[in-house]
């Protein structure tokens, strides 16, 4: 079933990491790769656990010389302020023109947290994904605590803005977040509050685009409760099936509708010299599991066909693609894979709008304070 048969349009994203690569000029030209095959948007890693360029401030490089595709980096919430991360998310969110989304991340080791000496890491998976959720949540409450018409502008009056537009958030970390924290540390050291307005407008797209890795147990439900993106590592549709209808079942049971998560498979990809046939185990037979996730080895053209097989039997929305070398095989993902799939009608062959919520299929979601008047 193509989308013109009425099926959700196909979505395809490319990692762009490079570990040991510092100047921008590399980042711009994979994601302008991405960019010519209309992929959704890529993403770039972070972790405190490495050397490494900041992801957010990459991304801020790459959107001035990028005009379509999604950007979307790494944000670890453990040892941030959640104020301070909306605030960068939104930056990039409007230097980009409505293009940014974040990939919610936590961090649980102790050379990190000793790198920031704040507090000790949280013992459970369960507890810091929770926070995680709790961050992405006060983010959205600064997002909408300006309304889109808060700013005025008018010279004549000297008006900038409109206060009675501007609301406080008083956000604050549940109870059940801090008391699982307290095993390791206090309770005050790992709960949050977050009193509001934020000090800039509300972003282009009203909520950047959140995406969660819920492949692991203890972030399906965060997944489910907040993000828009959830990113899965399978290797079989089954496994994918299985963990999509989970999150699904808890998405239901946060009041939200199943099908505004978009689900997407993540896998590793390496295409080598780009003709051979898929390996045994990794075409038809789907991916191998490694310690770097799914991994997927053949030419462009059995990559292809998997994607079209777990796309066409309903069993995930798009895929998350890793590269293995970066250029070599982003250039033959582009130029084999996406254009097969473009050539059967399975995936776009222009951007339906200019923002990243518009790739997805996404509504921008009106402010709270608009809607209800107060905090919710």
């Amino acid at each position: 079933m193509t989308p013109a048969q009425g099926r959700r349009p196909l979505h395809l994203a490319a990692a762009v990491d490079q570990q040991t690569v510092y100047e921008a000029d590399s980042y711009v030209a994979l994601a302008r790769l991405a960019e010519r095959g209309r992929l959704d948007f890529v993403t770039l890693d972070d972790t405190l656990a490495r050397p490494g360029p900041d992801a957010l401030s990459v991304l801020a490089r790459v959107a001035p010389a990028t005009d379509r595709v999604g950007l979307v980096p790494t944000v670890t919430t453990t040892h941030t302020e959640p104020f301070h991360v909306q605030a960068a998310v939104e930056a990039l969110d409007r230097v980009s023109r409505g293009r940014a989304g974040w990939r919610v991340e936590v961090s649980a080791g102790e050379r990190e947290a000793r790198l920031f000496g704040r507090r000790d890491p949280l013992p459970a998976a369960d507890a810091l994904c929770q926070e995680a959720g709790e961050v992405a949540d006060a983010a959205a409450r600064l997002w909408d605590s300006w309304e889109d018409d808060a700013e005025i502008r008018d010279v004549a009056t000297g008006r900038f803005l409109d206060r009675d537009k501007l609301h406080h958030v008083d956000f604050t970390a549940s109870a059940s977040a801090s008391a699982s924290a307290s095993a390791s540390t206090s309770a005050s050291a790992s709960a949050f509050s977050a009193k509001g307005p934020s000090i800039v407008p509300r972003p282009p797209q009203g909520h950047p685009v959140r995406v969660v890795d819920a492949t692991e147990g203890p972030a399906r439900r965060t997944a489910a409760r907040y993000a828009d993106v959830a990113l899965v590592r399978a290797v079989s549709p089954a496994q994918l099936a299985e963990v999509r209808a989970e999150l699904h079942g808890h998405a239901s049971a946060f009041g939200r509708k199943p099908d505004d998560l978009r689900v997407l498979a993540s896998l590793v990809v390496d295409l080598g010299g780009g003709e051979y046939a898929a390996e045994p185990g990794h075409g038809g037979g789907g991916p191998r599991p490694t310690a770097q996730g799914p991994l997927y080895r053949g030419g462009p053209v059995d990559l292809a066909e998997l994607i079209a097989a777990w796309y066409t039997d309903g069993t995930v929305d798009g895929f998350h693609l890793k590269p293995a070398e970066p250029l070599c095989d982003l250039e033959r993902l582009v130029n084999g894979t996406v254009a097969l799939l473009q050539h059967r009608g399975l995936f776009r062959t222009f951007y339906p709008g200019g923002t990243l919520r518009e790739h997805l299929g996404l509504t921008r979601p009106a402010s709270r304070y608009t809607v209800t008047g107060g905090a919710s």
